[in-house]
């Protein structure tokens, strides 16, 4: 088993060699991303009343939401 690893150590696929060139060419690749991900998911953290208000004012979803009352 250790000399089946040690042979395909150094193996890339081809999309992960891809994605190597393509950031070699446009370093900026990675700082785009990384603007992107913060307006995702970089979040100021809330209050503890605003917490309260968001919980507050949940509309509680039914069991089984496609299920029509009749």
């Amino acid at each position: 088993m250790k000399l089946l690893f040690k042979q395909h150590r150094m193996y890339e696929s081809d999309h992960t060699q891809f994605i190597k060139g393509l950031k070699e060419q446009n370093p900026q690749i990675e700082a785009g991303q990384q603007q992107g991900r913060s307006l995702l998911w970089d979040k100021a953290p809330l209050s503890l009343d605003e917490q309260a208000r968001l919980r507050e004012s949940r509309i509680k979803q039914q069991a089984y939401v496609y299920q029509t009352k009749g």
